[in-house]
């Protein structure tokens, strides 16, 4: 570690101040015997104006296993966000992705800009870029999964709290949950009215806007709530290019890229026609036009990852158009529940749908500026479309009451995506003699899965505690070539599959106890296995190569961790060490051909820890602050992985085994990846909040809000290199203002990523091109609500 980067370790602890605990995200407090989800309003938007700063911290309430319970008597390592902290988060128009860094053992990033989000938890995630590609983070929004990568992107606005659930979660949550989820809880509908609204702008004319205002339309029978997210950033980034398009983009260009509009709403209407009976209906539209990432060709020198001499707000970009990306997403749930007496039956239908493109520069740079021989080198473009997708998810279950000695829930899931994909390539958009109508192709994916779960808990003593739960999943992809990539005179010439079944039906299942060793201290103990279902990639037959396929894999989890409260519950502490290891792991790479291809490595192990604290020392003054550390390993002596080269040379410095393979198309480099970490798995993180308010004597108050991460070595890709990571990446935000009395509204100046730092947040390897982060924004917001 480097002196500049121990700096910045230690300004995160002093963040946190006298506290220097090891520690989580805000958890926010629930109001002990309220209704959760009025309470959890309340509670939230409490801790975002300061009011309600008492003593102690109250009780935190999740629902990790699928009921209301206390996080500390739940045996799941679980952090948790408030929704009023994630607004703050957000406030200069950050996405879903605001989450990375904010809690011990996530990260997450893009290289397809705000529609394409890929999360990893505790080291585990996928790095393919294929609008097919699964990963084994789930994302839930009110108890409905979203499954495809632009689903997992709707933006979560009028939110009561984030949960965020580490290692598996098979029995209860299903497949594609090796890694663990991200579960999003909306405020609902009360029977009080309730109000609240959050609006900020800053610099690049960013400007954000998330409220929901609901309450009763019959008493005690119907509420409703409304909820709306606007967000919006001008183009800020200059296209310097001068020269000739071959696509007609337009250069140069001042201010042509890096904005977006982001616009939803969702409705929610709530019936309780009597005590026992309840139907929450809700529906929500997404209308989003923006930016894909940059990428900036050649900010990577050989043999250094340093680049501070490359300017964040200018490309040269000669085709692409601007790297438009623009979808509409749809989308509706409706949740019964039904309370029996001895058990309470639910049912939970949805359906999602999307459609929309994503174009982009995919070489980062003008291929004239980077001659060979005196001719321009280095196209490249490509478009990802989405023309028609549906997700269907039928959830029912059974649970019995929470409170006895014996506790347990069965049901059944179905699930089924069906979408229509194409894939367009360089030649397709040209406006010279070489173009090519024909070069792009259309995919037809089908993907059903069928599961049966259980589980239930023993109090063997009233402190002993086992919960065991167990499922099993059919889970079948289908994907079909609808058309193929042709010559220009419309000659086919693929030769590969043009339809591949995949189906497995695999057990995930999991163990645990719990030991109260004192009203204020547990620990827990758990094994889970869990399973990501077989994968199809059928993105390469638009190079005429064959689909790619990968058999499931499965991971099994050991965890091991404490859970406890001091100092009159002032202070929250809870830690976990895990292990686990995936046998079968999916991973995407290059093959010979330079394909994007998917495969299935031997096993990946991992080991590791976390900490998550929250302290109050003072009434006015909370702090908190989190740590992770981890250990990966890809296992497997035959994987390989081709390394970045152009022209038949290696482009990067790469520190692993590499042996060199002759092909039709020139040389190719593959490395040996056999010992590397995962990639996207930082080695250790830290992050650290804190807030003060000061009373005034009319009972309103200033206060001074921190928060900073920061993040050890990561590496980008499958093989090791000189250039392909980033060590020491920090970003710190800071908020200052003014609370009215009653915490009824609130002022305030704010800054995200406050020094401006640029870090390195992935590359393109093969042109040596860096993704960085947002540069800082400065801003003002104003806050308030009504209860």
């Amino acid at each position: 570690m480097t002196k500049f980067q121990l700096l910045k370790s230690a300004l995160l602890f002093g963040i946190a101040g006298a506290a220097m605990l090891p520690g989580s995200a805000m958890a926010q407090s629930a109001t002990p015997g309220a209704d959760h989800a009025e309470a959890q309003d309340v509670a939230t938007d409490a801790a975002q104006t300061g009011e309600g700063q008492s003593g102690d911290l109250g009780e935190v309430v999740v629902t990790a296993e699928r009921r209301s319970e206390n996080l500390q008597r739940v045996p799941v390592s679980v952090a948790v966000i408030g929704g009023g902290d994630l607004r703050n988060f957000q406030s200069a128009g950050e996405d879903i992705l605001a989450l990375s860094g904010r809690v011990p053992g996530l990260y997450a990033e893009t290289t397809t800009g705000r529609i394409f989000p890929r999360f990893y938890i505790r080291g585990l995630g996928n790095i393919d870029f294929y609008l097919g590609a699964s990963q084994p983070v789930s994302i839930i929004q009110d108890d409905v999964v979203l499954e495809h990568v632009v689903l997992k992107s709707n933006p979560v606005f009028d939110v009561n709290q984030v949960e965020v659930l580490r290692g598996p979660q098979g029995s209860l949550f299903g497949r594609n949950t090796t890694a663990g989820i991200i579960k999003f809880d909306t405020n609902r509908p009360t029977q009080t009215l309730q109000g609240r609204a959050s609006a900020s702008y800053g610099e690049l004319n960013t400007s954000t806007f998330d409220a929901g205002i609901g309450g009763p339309i019959v008493a005690d029978k119907i509420a409703f709530r409304l909820s709306a997210l606007v967000q919006h950033r001008e183009d800020w980034v200059d296209n310097t290019f001068a020269g000739v398009s071959q696509d007609g983009t337009l250069t140069p260009l001042d201010k042509a890229m890096g904005g977006f509009d982001d616009r939803n709403v969702r409705l929610q209407v709530l019936l309780t026609p009597t005590d026992r009976f309840s139907v929450n209906v809700s529906a929500h539209a997404r209308d989003y036009d923006g930016t894909s990432t940059l990428f900036h060709r050649a900010a990577l020198k050989k043999g250094s990852n340093d680049v501070s001499a490359e300017p964040r707000d200018r490309v040269a970009y000669d085709e692409g158009q601007n790297n438009r990306q623009a979808y509409n997403t749809y989308g509706g749930s409706v949740n019964a529940s039904y309370d029996f007496g001895p058990a309470t039956l639910t049912s939970i239908s949805a359906y999602e749908t999307t459609s929309g493109f994503s174009r982009g520069d995919t070489d980062g740079g003008a291929a004239a500026n980077f001659p060979v021989n005196g001719v321009a080198n280095g196209f490249g473009q490509s478009r990802g479309n989405v023309r028609d997708l549906s997700q269907v998810t039928q959830e029912v279950r059974i649970a019995s009451p929470s409170d006895g000695r014996f506790t347990w829930q069965f049901g059944g899931f179905y699930f089924q995506q069906n979408d229509t994909t194409d894939f367009y390539q360089r030649a397709f958009f040209l406006n010279t003699a070489a173009r090519n109508p024909n070069n792009f192709v259309r995919l037809h994916d089908l993907n059903t899965s069928w599961a049966g779960f259980g589980q239930a808990s023993f109090k063997v003593t009233p402190d002993f505690t086992i919960t065991a739960g167990a499922r099993e999943t059919k889970d079948t992809k289908r994907t079909r070539l609808l058309k193929t990539a042709d010559t220009a005179a419309g000659r086919v010439t693929y030769n590969g599959r043009r339809y591949v079944r995949l189906s497995d039906t695999t057990p995930s299942w999991d163990v645990s106890a719990l030991y109260q060793v004192d009203p204020s201290n547990s620990v827990y103990a758990r094994v889970a296995r869990g399973f990501r279902g077989p994968t199809i990639q059928g993105r390469s037959a638009v190079f005429n190569s064959d689909f790619t396929t990968a058999n499931s894999e499965t991971i099994t989890s050991y965890e091991v961790g404490s859970k406890g409260t001091y100092l009159d519950n002032r202070l929250r502490l809870n830690a976990s060490l895990f292990t686990y290891t995936v046998d079968d792991i999916q991973l995407n790479g290059n093959d010979a051909d330079g394909n994007g291809v998917l495969f299935n490595a031997d096993k990946a192990r991992a080991w590791g820890v976390e900490l998550d604290a929250q302290y109050r020392p003072i009434p006015n003054l909370t702090l908190t602050a989190g740590a992770s550390a981890l250990k990966s390993k890809i296992e497997d002596s035959r994987a390989e992985a081709q390394v970045c080269a152009l022209n038949g040379s290696v482009v990067c410095t790469v520190l692993d085994p590499v042996r060199r393979v002759n092909t039709a198309f020139g040389p190719v480099f593959l490395a040996n990846i056999n010992g590397n970490p995962l990639p996207n798995a930082p080695k250790w993180t830290l992050d650290a909040t804190a807030r003060y308010d000061q009373p005034l004597k009319d009972g309103s108050s200033l206060f001074l809000a921190v928060d900073g991460n920061v993040q050890g070595y990561t590496n980008f890709v499958l093989y090791k290199t000189r250039e392909f990571y980033a060590d020491g990446n920090f970003e710190l935000g800071l908020k200052v203002g003014y609370a009215a009395p009653g915490g009824d509204w609130e002022i305030a100046a704010f800054a995200r990523n406050l020094t401006n730092e640029k870090n390195l947040k992935g590359v393109i390897e093969n042109y040596m091109a860096a993704v960085f982060n947002d540069p800082r924004v400065i801003g003002i917001s104003l806050s308030g609500k009504i209860r």
